[in-house]
Parts: structure tokens; C-alpha cells; sequence
């Protein structure tokens, strides 16, 4: 029978050192291996993953997204990457009325190639054919695919859709499969007709490399919400068929019967069960101690000893997250440049060495912010880092295309944005260590 050993160095290494440790050793037998076995789900390297997560309860599998079955064993029955686009440029834009005027030509150009291949027999070497414009449309996979199909492109206007591109950065997008390279189950979660509203937690994919994250809207959300190394899933709490009727509920009748069941409490509703949710995947012993699960499998939710409490700074963590726009400004001290005329617009901010300013523009620096801010990190970056990395006026080099985060009839948004992320980043990191407080499991080392 094969045998497999296994050797590491420091994960923190660069790669110089990882280099100057092969010169020292020279040969694989001066190398200390360990002779490794593969655990019942045969994953290999198992260090630092916990047995017990293994009893805890799914929160949505294959298996239970397949079966049509009415009882089904996972806290949602149907879940969804986010929207995979690999035509960012082209399909996302701040600015609603640019992208109906991108998305027009985009769909014009499609279907003028689509008409002249249909009138040259159709030809198979597609890469031959197709006359390439890189400012109207980018032929990614998908759309040669729906090419080859035959399949007609209609312009739609109610297509574009206000979706949460990065956290707490919303942007319009193009909703449409021919011009994305995959959308997924997301039409029956946020139906592709403008009707049907919906909550969900978004969080981090398996396989993750920057830090597990969640976050809650109401908005579709790009694949790479929290982190462009990472995929990241949706979880609902509704269903609809794709021209938004049939609306249905996700968290499943077995999931919210295993919580009734457990705390002997026929008033949980499934409202409870998702707050209760989020706030566990909020967690910090969860995500400190199943930190090496989460990366080979999506995460199971343990039954914590105060249910009611849980789920109650759930229910407040969802309110700021998805309402991030209704929250108070925190009172910044505006700095403005004596020299310089009343300005608004952002080309691209910078914090201060010392992180306790952020240089707005030319004319306005935002000074006074809490060091406690940067503690609330969604992926590598705390929110408001994500703020000052997404909007800034930027040019994309293959189309040309533009965009603009600033708004002309609101021209004070992404100042008051900033005071409102900071609030939202002060009351998570409070209500995350109110949960640090709570116990998490009971009977473990």
C-alpha cells in the first residue's frame, strides 16, 4: 500500500527563505517527513481542525440543494456563489445611467456579430470569426458560448440592478447570463424581473485564503465580495422562481425543528434561526477555533447555550450591515484646506501614516478616527479600508470605460458614507465582543 509523508516550513515565510532552507537540506532525505492519513472525509492535512464541528449543523450542503425531497437536512435548502462576471468593467458601474449606455452597446455589438455569423453558415472556429471591439464588449467564455447557441441578446433596461459589488460599496449591474460568465442559482434568489426582495448572509466559500468573513444585505453581490482571493456564497432567506413569484422561505421546517427541539421553545421562528445564525458566524472563539474547518468545508452552526441572546445581536449586526446607509454619522473633524475652494469629489483618499486621518481631497481631511475601526476586517481589510479602496475614479485600460463614484445630486454621499461605515465598524466591534462573552460550547478542552 502507497505511503504518503508530508514536511512543512512556516506558512509565513517568503519566498527567499523557502529557497535558503532547500540550499541548507540539499536532498529530500535530510528532510524530517511525517507519515500522514487521511481523515473519513479524506482530507489529509487535518491540523488544527476540531471532531466536533462534524456534529454540528449543516448550513447547507449539495446533497440538500439537489434533493426534492420536503425534509432536508441543512439550515437552507438552496444557496449560491455570487455573481461571476469576469467582465467587471463592462457589467459594474457607480453610475446607473452609464451602465444602461454600456450595456446598450454591448448588446447591439453581440447581436450584429450574432446576425453575421448566422449569414457566414455559422462557423465553428469562433475565435477566427469574431471581430473583436474591446471599448463596446469583451468576449469572455460565456458570451461565445451563447454565441455559438444562437441566443439573442435583448437590452433591458430594468436589468440594471443596484447590487453590493464590495462591502458596503454598491454599484449597478447588468443582470443578464450572455454578458456573465456564470450567475449561478441567483436568479431564483433575486429573480432577474426587478421584483422580490430578499436577506442574506454572504460568507466566505471553502477553500478560503484571506480570513473568514459574513456579511448580510439585501442586494446581489459579486463572487468576490469580501476578498479577490476568496468565492463567497449566498444564503437566503427566501426563494423565488425566476420571474420573482412563488416566493418561498429557505431556512428549512427540519432546520428551525432542531432549534424548537434543543431549547424546548416552540416560539423560535426562523427569522430567530437566521439572526441566530449570522451572529454565530460573527463568533470570535467559532472563527478562531474552526478556522482550519471552514477552509475544507462551509460552516456548521453548534447549538450555543443562550439562544435568545445570540440571536439578538444577530438581529442587530444584520440591521447595520444591510441599513449601513441609515446609521449616524460618527463626528469626524473636517479639516479644510483655507487655499482651496469647496470641493466634494473624490479622485482617490489616503489615510495618514498613523491612521487617525483620512486626506479626502485637495481641499478636506476627515481627521479623529477611532483606532478601534480598523478592528472590524471584512477578508484582509477593515470596512473602511474597503471604503477608500473602492471609491476612487478609475479608467479601465481594455475599454476605456470610466467610473465615477461621485454623485452630482448628492455630492456629499461618500463623506457622509465614511462617518456611517465608521459607526457601523464602532457597533460590530462592540456586538462581536458581547458574543466573545457568551458561551459558545459547553464540554470541550
Amino acid at each position: 500500500m502507497a505511503k504518503i509523508y508530508y514536511a512543512r516550513v512556516d506558512e509565513f515565510w517568503r519566498k527567499e527563505e523557502k529557497y535558503a532552507y532547500l540550499d541548507e537540506k540539499q536532498h529530500r532525505g535530510n528532510i524530517e517527513w511525517q507519515e500522514i492519513q487521511p481523515d473519513a472525509k479524506h482530507n489529509w492535512l487535518t491540523e488544527g481542525m476540531h471532531e466536533e464541528f462534524e456534529n454540528f449543523l449543516p448550513i447547507g450542503s449539495k446533497e440538500s440543494k439537489a434533493s426534492r425531497r420536503e425534509i432536508v437536512k441543512s439550515l437552507f435548502k438552496v444557496y449560491s456563489r455570487g455573481v461571476c462576471s469576469n467582465n467587471d468593467a463592462y457589467v459594474y458601474n457607480f453610475d446607473a445611467d452609464a451602465e444602461k449606455q454600456t450595456a446598450e452597446k454591448m448588446v447591439e455589438n453581440y447581436n450584429l456579430q450574432l446576425d453575421r455569423w448566422n449569414r457566414m453558415g455559422q462557423p465553428d472556429e469562433i475565435e477566427e470569426f469574431l471581430e473583436v471591439d474591446e471599448h463596446v464588449l469583451k468576449w469572455i467564455r460565456n458570451t461565445k458560448r451563447s454565441l455559438l447557441r444562437g441566443k439573442e441578446a435583448e437590452f433591458d433596461s430594468a436589468k440594471v440592478r443596484q447590487v453590493l459589488y464590495r462591502p458596503f460599496c454598491k454599484q449597478f449591474y447588468y443582470y443578464d447570463r450572455v454578458f456573465s460568465e456564470d450567475i449561478y442559482q441567483l436568479p431564483g434568489l433575486f429573480p432577474l424581473d426587478a421584483g422580490g426582495d430578499n436577506l442574506a448572509i454572504w460568507l466566505s466559500d471553502k477553500g478560503l485564503r484571506s480570513p473568514f468573513s459574513t456579511l448580510a444585505s439585501g442586494l446581489l453581490a459579486d463572487l468576490h465580495l469580501c476578498a479577490s482571493s476568496d468565492l463567497f456564497q449566498c444564503f437566503p432567506f427566501y426563494t423565488y422562481n425566476e420571474d420573482g413569484t412563488n416566493r418561498r422561505e429557505n431556512i428549512t421546517d427540519w432546520a428551525l425543528e432542531q432549534f424548537q427541539s434543543h431549547y424546548k421553545d416552540k416560539s423560535i421562528t426562523k427569522w430567530d434561526v437566521f439572526h441566530y445564525v449570522y451572529a454565530l458566524l460573527h463568533h470570535p472563539f467559532y472563527r478562531e477555533r474552526y478556522a482550519a474547518n471552514l477552509k475544507r468545508e462551509l460552516p456548521r452552526i453548534p447549538l450555543a447555550p443562550d439562544f435568545r441572546a445570540v440571536a439578538e445581536i444577530g438581529k442587530r449586526l444584520a440591521e447595520i450591515h444591510v441599513k449601513y446607509e441609515q446609521q449616524p454619522e460618527y463626528p469626524l473633524e473636517r479639516i479644510e484646506a483655507p487655499d482651496k475652494p469647496l470641493d466634494w469629489r473624490v479622485e482617490k483618499m489616503k489615510l495618514s501614516k498613523d491612521k487617525r486621518s483620512l486626506i479626502y481631497n485637495d481641499f478636506l481631511t476627515l481627521s479623529g478616527i477611532p483606532p478601534e475601526v480598523f478592528e472590524y476586517r471584512l477578508g484582509n481589510r477593515s470596512a473602511l479600508e474597503w471604503i477608500i479602496d473602492q471609491y476612487q475614479v478609475s479608467t479601465d485600460k481594455r475599454s476605456g470605460i470610466t467610473n465615477d463614484p461621485n454623485r452630482p445630486d448628492d455630492p456629499q454621499y461618500i463623506v457622509r458614507l465614511i462617518g456611517q461605515v465608521i459607526t457601523v465598524s464602532l457597533e460590530t466591534g462592540k456586538l462581536v465582543t458581547s458574543l466573545f462573552n457568551l458561551p459558545l460550547l459547553t464540554n470541550i478542552d
